[in-house]
This record gives structure tokens, C-alpha cells and sequence, in this order.
């Protein structure tokens, strides 16, 4: 029986085929699921703020970051028999939930931040739906690699 693993904001989680994980919330923050089709293994990632060398007292939530979330999200998935020259990336999050108040761009950094880390590690971003002004939810299906994300008054859409 395929069981739905929520992944909360600054955490990340892995599954095997055929578990789902599940991230609600996502309005500048930025969900990056990562595939591995060969071995049927995911993980998510909840990423809040693009970089922790912003701030002076470094986080125990090291998946609150992208520059740190990620490397730990991929370093657990080859524990656990994934392979990087088989993962595959999407993206869904990264909104400007404030019009004209968001000065800092949250949204938009984390975009760009989560793309550079990914090319830096040699992991394609195969989708993405990220942008816009409103909140996400994203689920990973290890069955098949498919990422479904839903936004509040529209449909779901197959990224």
C-alpha cells in the first residue's frame, strides 16, 4: 500500500516506488524533488531561504537553505542507492506572495539559487512551475517520477 510522506517546511525526505511525498506551503519557498527513474527512489526538499551565509547564527535546520538542504537531500539518496548520473530534477514554489512588498525577492533567489546548485552538481531541472503569485502544493509519485503540483484555484497540473 502506497503511503503519502509529508515533508515540512526546512526538512527533506526520500521514498521508494511506490510512496509519495508531499509538500504544502509553497509560496517563496521552493520544493525541489529529485528522481532517480533506474531506481525508483525520490526525495523533497522544502527549502525556505536561498542561502545560510547570510546569516550570522547557522541554523540546526539545514534544510531550510538551499546551498545546504540540497547537498544533504542528494548525499541521503545515494545512501540509499541512487545514483547522481540518474537524477533528475523539478522545481515548483518561488512565488512573490506580496505584490510591491516582497523587496528582498525571496522567491525569485530561491529559483536561481536552487538552478545554480543543481548545474554546480551536475543534476538536470527537467520541470519546473515556479514564479507567479501564489502558494503551491507539490507531491512526488516514486512510482513513476511524476510531480504533480496543485495552486489554489486552479487545476492540478503534471510537471
Amino acid at each position: 500500500m502506497a503511503l503519502e510522506i509529508q515533508v515540512g517546511i526546512a526538512e527533506y525526505k526520500i521514498a521508494k516506488t511506490p510512496h509519495r511525498l508531499v509538500t504544502f506551503g509553497l509560496g517563496s519557498c521552493i520544493g525541489v524533488s529529485l528522481y532517480d527513474q533506474v531506481n525508483k527512489l525520490g526525495g523533497l526538499i522544502h527549502i525556505m531561504l536561498p542561502d545560510s551565509t547570510m546569516f550570522k547564527q547557522q541554523s540546526t535546520k539545514l534544510g531550510k537553505f538551499a546551498n545546504t538542504g540540497i547537498p544533504l537531500l542528494i548525499n541521503e539518496l545515494l545512501k540509499n542507492g541512487g545514483k547522481i548520473a540518474h537524477l533528475e530534477a523539478k522545481l515548483a514554489g518561488g512565488a512573490q506572495m506580496f505584490d510591491g512588498f516582497d523587496v528582498f525577492k525571496i522567491g525569485q533567489r530561491n529559483i536561481e539559487k536552487c538552478s545554480h546548485i543543481l548545474h554546480q552538481m551536475g543534476i538536470k531541472i527537467i520541470a519546473q512551475e515556479t514564479g507567479g503569485n501564489q502558494g503551491r502544493t507539490m507531491i512526488l509519485d516514486t512510482a513513476t517520477g511524476k510531480v504533480f503540483v496543485r495552486s489554489l484555484g486552479s487545476q492540478l497540473k503534471v510537471i
